[in-house]
């Protein structure tokens, strides 16, 4: 099969599409003929040389797909050859031919495409995972996105708006926030140009947000400390404002807030499967409606996986970018 490999470390052009044997599914997995894959910014950081794939996982990059079944391993049920699926990956999307865990794999919501379904599993279930199974959003209260126009912020706003909960976006123009706006967020901040703390404390009365979701790290801690509301806490999914940062406990004890930090890429099979099976049980039901939708900006063929990831990088987009074998 083809499949984009990463020979050195490095830019955009680090990514080389090569012959790869084809994988075989083990025992409880089934193999994928991968229709498309979504475009993430872990794979980003995967080619740099940052973030390696967990042990036991294919060394490709690429956290999701969409595509048929083409053979299933021994022991699993529910699934067969011919089927039309979505699934979260460890790695090795970026492909003609994925084996994934059958606990990690989604049918594909009726009313989606093929392959628009590859821009839902590793954004539903980061959403989903984060904002509502570990800080327990609530109807009424307030969840601040950071990157409201990224797959993952689209994906919040609109989840948090199906559970009645009211929603602050960050991002760099006006046209992003437009577009947030019309997935249902109420309070629109260019962090170009104004501070969303101020801008979110004047939006809640003075109380600040229920629920934070952060993607920079280091550089918004202390704000991000700051705009939590009582009881509130900071969920933090990305770094790319560094690292290291001083946290100041003493507004943390004056809150009683919690900071959390997670990933879902290196979670044992079985809690990945827990989270797949809540976003199956309460998610897929919103988007088969119609309320919930992915939102794709682009698609290229695979071979092109280079100019994806500096389309990803230049931060233009709203929603996902997929690769189509």
């Amino acid at each position: 099969m083809k499949a984009i490999t990463i020979p050195q470390p490095g830019d955009a052009d680090a990514l080389v599409l090569d012959e790869v044997p084809d994988p075989q599914p083990a025992a409880g997995e089934v193999r994928v003929r991968v229709a498309a894959a979504g475009v993430n910014r872990a794979d980003v950081m995967q080619r740099m040389g940052h973030y390696p794939p967990p042990p036991g996982a294919p060394e490709y990059p690429g956290l999701e797909v969409s595509g048929t079944v083409d053979a299933v391993g021994e022991g699993v049920e529910g699934w067969a050859v011919g089927d039309e699926v979505c699934a979260l990956l460890s790695g090795g999307g970026y492909a003609e031919l994925v084996c994934v865990p059958a606990g990690q794999l989604l049918p594909v919501p009726a009313g989606v495409s093929l392959e628009d379904a590859a821009a839902l599993p590793e954004v539903v279930s980061t959403v989903w995972s984060n904002v509502f199974m570990t800080a327990n959003l609530l109807p009424g209260q307030t969840l601040l996105v950071h990157g409201g126009s990224s797959g993952i912020g689209t994906m919040a706003i609109q989840l948090a708006r199906e559970v009645g909960a009211h929603v602050a976006v960050t991002a760099g123009s006006a046209e992003k926030l437009e577009a947030c706006r019309a997935l249902g967020a109420e309070v629109l901040v260019n962090y170009r140009e104004e501070g969303f703390v101020e801008r979110v404390r004047a939006a809640t009365g003075g109380a600040g947000a229920d629920v934070v979701l952060d993607n920079m790290g280091a550089k918004y801690l202390a704000r991000n400390v700051d705009v939590l509301a009582p009881n509130g806490r900071l969920v933090v999914i990305g770094l790319q404002g560094g690292r290291t940062a001083e946290l100041d406990l003493g507004k943390l004890l004056a809150k009683r807030a919690a900071v959390i930090a997670t990933s879902l890429r290196a979670r044992p099979a079985a809690e990945k499967a827990t989270i797949v099976a809540a976003v199956r049980e309460h998610v897929w039901p919103l988007v088969e409606a119609g309320r919930v939708r992915p939102v794709v900006h682009g698609r290229y063929p695979l071979a092109d996986a280079a100019a994806a990831h500096r389309e990803l990088e230049s931060s233009g987009h709203v929603g996902k970018i997929l690769l189509t074998p």
